[in-house]
């Protein structure tokens, strides 16, 4: 069976690396972005069956990210983003933008593989 691949878009180093171990024990195929930039271009490259992305970034912010999926590229990839606490208007607008999911920082890796387990299967 092929390896689901998943685009991690986080700008936290040490985040992004626990986050990379933990889906590669899971099985899944990671392409990791450190800003919203190297994100879509890894989207159009990779083609991922799911996009993880934090909402604040370096050069292009996860929302731009979300419409850039969804208008530009005209895709219906499930995204589930991040955001640490007090972004209620950002997370509103990500969902108005075409999330799927949303997990406020700091957040459990268990339920973020549950929630990824959910949208893929």
């Amino acid at each position: 069976m092929d390896k689901k691949r998943i685009v991690l878009a986080e700008d936290n180093n040490t985040l992004s690396l626990l986050l990379k171990f933990r889906l590669e024990k899971e099985g899944y195929e990671l392409f990791m972005a450190k800003d919203g930039k190297e994100a879509i271009t890894l989207i159009e490259a990779s083609n991922p069956d799911l996009i993880i992305t934090d909402i604040m970034m370096p050069f292009i912010s996860g929302l731009e990210v979300i419409s850039h999926i969804r208008i530009a590229l005209d895709k219906d990839t499930p995204i589930i983003v991040f955001s640490s606490a007090g972004q209620e208007e950002m997370v509103l607008k990500a969902f108005s933008l075409g999330a799927n999911d949303f997990m406020g920082k700091p957040f459990s890796p268990n339920e973020l593989m549950i929630r990824i387990k959910r949208i893929l299967n």
